[in-house]
């Protein structure tokens, strides 16, 4: 049977688990998961991942959740995939472990906190919450110093020192392609420091080329719709702000 990828292209983990299997023709049928219709929380769904998160896979008749899980078991599984994904070298793979550890508790509790609480909690019916938001940023920004100075620091180009791409460098680039979301001067503000992570980020785009920017097309669509919002507010602001001072000079 066909390996089933359950996903939300919206969802860094689900971008990087389908851009996988595509770079490395692993076939495979994409299942979404609308996650701003709250299809994760069906109970068919359960039935796929009782966490009800994405992404989630089903192979035959064995089931699989979180997305480093899912990397290491497609890597390890489907023939045909190259071995610096996920290299038989112990070292290589323990280095690997580490990486993907730190990113859950690090790198994706920044990132996915900003975007969150700067950007879409309306989508999910929440609030914004600037403070969280600021507190995110923080943790993020030092992760992106971690990455520079521990992982990126050699002559390599991926996390592993080498000139090939890991699951792990996939996977943290994903994470960090959420900002695309974010209003372009603050993407700037929290990117631009980062000269060799935004280097990483391009040479994990060529790596995997053309499959990266395919997969990452419903969030650059995304990125164009907040803007609009974005812009469409300002200019109502603006217009609320110019009919409160007309009044006071007639």
């Amino acid at each position: 049977m066909k390996l089933k990828v359950y996903a939300d292209r919206m969802s860094q983990p689900s971008r990087a688990v389908i851009i996988f299997c595509k770079v490395n023709g692993i076939d495979f049928e994409e299942i979404r998961v609308d996650l701003s219709k709250r299809q994760q929380l069906s109970p068919e769904f359960k039935e796929i991942n009782p966490m009800r998160r994405v992404p989630a896979i089903v192979d035959g008749r064995f089931k699989l959740f979180e997305s480093h899980a899912i990397l290491i078991y497609l890597a390890c599984s489907f023939p045909g995939v190259a071995d610096h994904w996920y290299p038989a070298d112990v070292s290589r793979k323990a280095k690997i472990h580490s990486v993907l550890d730190w990113h859950h508790s690090n790198l994706r509790q920044g990132a996915a906190g900003l975007i969150l609480n700067s950007v879409l909690a309306p989508v999910f019916g929440l609030p914004l919450n600037s403070q969280a938001a600021a507190i995110s940023e923080k943790l993020l920004s030092l992760s992106l110093s971690k990455i520079e100075s521990i992982w990126l620091k050699g002559n390599g180009r991926f996390l592993l020192g080498g000139f090939l791409p890991s699951i792990a460098d996939l996977s943290l680039v994903c994470e960090i392609l959420q900002l695309e979301l974010l209003d372009e001067k603050d993407r700037s503000r929290i990117l631009g420091p980062h000269k060799k992570v935004q280097q990483w980020i391009e040479d994990t785009r060529n790596a995997t080329r053309p499959h990266f920017d395919e997969v990452h097309n419903v969030l650059y669509k995304a990125k164009t719709k907040f803007q609009v919002q974005r812009s469409v507010a300002a200019n109502s602001e603006r217009e609320s702000s110019i009919k409160k001072v007309l009044p006071s000079k007639m």
